[in-house]
């Protein structure tokens, strides 16, 4: 099947701030990697060498973490010169120039896995995302993801899926209340049901957050509606599942579906009227787009 790119125009933008966990996160992978103890660079490469490099894409797809590449050539060696040719939600293809960075030879080859690192999973991440919206394009839908982050990056996962078109799920536990069936087992020794938690969750929630419950069947449908929760999750239901779901929900509530859904059943789950398809594999199964860095020597 061929791959259809959404230009995401309202995505491009640079990350001008970064918050203070995304620059904890680049001094850890800049400490692991060992950029300043380089035993290669250090035989090898005299200091004096100068150099041009170019972050360069080798595949089709949406551009992330452009900025984030910079800020690592910068934290390695604060002496070299790097400039962003293109935004992030920009579309790739093979052979576009992404970044330049130049000066110190060293600098840039000790800097330069870090920093592919992190635009080739950020970009990774952009490019599946904006295929999933294309394939939904056309249909009142959002796609959005889960806190299936790995630990550390999720501020960049996703702002990564916004790059891609799509949207934010919780940041994290503090964004919403979100009742699964693990909170409904714990309840039950007080003989609570479904449509009892969900009022106790509503009763104690602030004004600010809204109430999301994990449904698997009409019955928990319904129990769902008549205790009034904000947003109903139709989790691994089938398609004819989700249309006769939507039929009982109406507009009473936000519908989410979520729970094994591919590219190839996306559109599918879409026309069924939901509002929200979550996708976790979106940030939790990544795979990273091909860009390279070709360095000229002065």
């Amino acid at each position: 099947m061929a791959e259809v790119f959404i230009d995401n125009h309202e995505g491009k933008r640079t990350m001008t701030e970064f918050p203070p966990d995304v620059h904890a996160l680049i001094d850890a992978a800049v400490a692991e990697d060992q950029t300043f103890n380089d035993p290669t660079t250090q035989a090898v490469v005299p200091p004096e060498i100068q150099g041009t490099g170019m972050l360069r894409a080798k595949a089709h797809g949406v551009l992330a973490g452009v900025d984030v590449a910079v800020a690592v050539f910068n934290r390695v060696d604060p002496s070299l010169e790097v400039r962003a040719i293109l935004q992030d939600g920009s579309t790739l293809s093979p052979g576009d120039d992404i970044a330049l960075v130049r000066g110190s030879a060293a600098g840039i080859l000790r800097a330069e896995r870090v920093a592919l690192n992190f635009m080739q999973r950020m970009s990774g991440i952009a490019s599946d995302t904006n295929r999933y919206v294309a394939a939904v394009q056309g249909l009142d839908v959002r796609i959005v993801d889960t806190r299936k982050t790995v630990p550390g990056h999720r501020y960049l996962d996703k702002y990564s899926v916004r790059m891609g078109g799509g949207f934010n799920h919780r940041m994290n536990l503090a964004d919403g209340i979100l009742i699964k069936d693990n909170h409904i087992q714990a309840n039950s020794f007080r003989e609570m049901g479904l449509k009892d938690v969900i009022e106790l969750a509503l009763s104690s929630a602030s004004h600010t957050i809204k109430v999301e419950v994990e449904v698997e069947s009409m019955d928990q449908v319904k129990a769902a509606l008549e205790a009034g929760a904000n947003i109903i999750m139709l989790d691994n239901m089938t398609v004819e599942e989700m249309a006769a779901a939507m039929k009982v929900i109406g507009d009473d509530a936000i519908v989410e579906a979520s729970g094994g859904i591919t590219y190839d059943t996306v559109r599918a789950v879409a026309e069924t009227g939901v509002d929200l398809i979550s996708i976790g594999g979106l940030t939790h199964s990544v795979n990273a787009l091909d860009i390279s860095l070709d360095l000229e020597f002065d």
